[in-house]
């Protein structure tokens, strides 16, 4: 490890445009949802389809972008999806300017910053294991991780306050320019990028789509954080919905402590991620990744003993707090263990395959859920999904391989040279 973990001024550009964006997609969360009940009046079904569809259509949408990527320097990639999402973003409010937007643009708009999101995450992990030497890929996650908690954090109250002083159309427009910013600061990185992976066929043929699963399913210890990932991912999030009926109906939260009590827990993910590289280093990687893997499983359950008042506002806080810190810890170690076992050439159609899988599940589960709570109850759903992410610690890996090792040259290939370093600001309020 590199003193004082400086990673190069490169880096420091990728982790600035991560930030930036970052805050920009927490500024507007839940932007869509507003125009689309405030300036669309558009009902509980198409706000519906507008949160979940989109998502689904655009993971769909991105599955032949993960083999696409892989052939091409990944840089240019991350520019032209930020992009893309600034543009498609940017349409929204000029067309309620020209008071012709549609709750069909609302929909189409989402799916293609679904999809050029998931091409993102899949470019910038294959650009961050051509940056970086092995040893620094996880103080790199644990920033990510740290920034996208820290935004989490200041985030949604500033947007909240933007949306109550100009309209939820305004947090769009900031949504649309952290992008460009984003965009701007991967561009000055400057340095020289590895040329891509060369394809061995002519032209990309059906069967490639599904490389990044073969690939995931043929390896041992993949396999299992693959299906544990998108099996817990989307119990948590299916759960969401029901809980917010559950506070904001029958419990009576306000819709002030609704919000207090998944924000303020979110210092919990910034406290896990900072603590991610110290638990590595005294314990070992596998033990830190099975031990806060099957930790974050316990605390959900909790939930569906949730009761009205400050002892249930209590429990939300303490169960979220639980969750959201041993996530902290497990997320940036579950990048690194990945990126380390995925050879380089394949890391954009894994990282494809992986958001693909969870975007998807998470979308199915959550339609599920509903219907779920529909039938048994709200109370009785969410307890159903706490008790079922009790056995997602089955399905860690078991045993940790070597990674597969990698010609010489390619490693001295894929490292950046060795620019002037500088010291790096801690954040101080990811990554996702």
């Amino acid at each position: 490890m590199r003193s004082g973990h400086r990673l190069g001024r490169p880096f420091g550009w990728l982790w600035g445009a991560y930030g930036t964006s970052a805050l920009g997609t927490w500024l507007a969360f839940g932007a869509f949802p507003l125009i689309a009940i405030q300036v669309l009046h558009a009902g509980p079904a198409e706000v519906a389809a507008l949160s979940s569809a989109g998502a689904a259509v655009g993971a769909v949408v991105a599955v032949p972008l993960g083999p696409w990527v892989e052939f091409r320097r990944k840089r240019p990639v991350l520019i032209a999806m930020d992009l893309v999402r600034f543009a498609a973003l940017l349409t929204v409010p000029a067309a309620y300017a020209l008071d012709v937007l549609t709750f069909l643009q609302l929909l189409l708009v989402s799916v293609v910053v679904a999809a050029a999101d998931i091409t993102f995450r899949a470019a910038s992990g294959a650009y961050l294991k051509t940056l970086l030497p092995a040893e620094d890929l996880l103080v790199a996650n644990a920033r990510f991780e740290s920034t996208s908690w820290t935004t989490t954090i200041i985030g949604p109250p500033l947007g909240g306050a933007a949306i109550g002083l100009l309209g939820p159309v305004a947090t769009v427009v900031a949504d649309a320019v952290s992008y460009l910013l984003s965009a701007l600061g991967i561009r000055a990185m400057g340095g020289h990028e590895p040329p891509a992976e060369r394809r061995d066929a002519p032209r990309m043929r059906a069967g490639d789509l599904l490389d990044g699963w073969r690939y995931i399913l043929a390896d041992a210890t993949l396999r299992p954080l693959f299906f544990n990932t998108a099996l817990f991912n989307g119990l948590v999030m299916a759960a969401q919905p029901l809980l917010a009926v559950l506070m904001l109906g029958p419990l009576g939260f306000a819709p002030w402590q609704y919000g207090l009590a998944f924000a303020a827990p979110s210092i919990g993910g910034l406290l896990g991620s900072r603590l991610a590289r110290p638990l590595v280093t005294r314990f070992g990687q596998r033990r830190v990744l099975v031990g806060s893997g099957a930790l974050r499983a316990i605390w959900p359950v909790g939930l569906a003993f949730l009761g009205p008042g400050a002892g249930g506002l209590l429990l939300v806080v303490g169960v979220e707090l639980g969750l959201i810190f041993c996530c902290g810890v497990f997320n940036p170690v579950c990048a690194t263990y990945r990126l380390e076992r995925t050879e380089t050439g394949r890391v954009a159609r894994t990282l494809s395959a992986w958001a693909v899988t969870t975007k998807a599940s998470t979308a199915l589960l959550t339609a599920v859920w509903g219907v779920l709570g529909g039938l048994l109850g709200p109370r009785t759903a969410i307890g159903l999904t706490g008790v079922l992410l009790l056995a997602t610690p089955l399905l860690l890996p078991r045993r940790t391989a070597a990674p597969p090792s990698e010609p010489e040259q390619d490693l001295e290939q894929v490292r950046a040279p060795e620019p002037e370093q500088t010291p790096e600001q801690t954040p101080n309020p990811g990554g996702r």
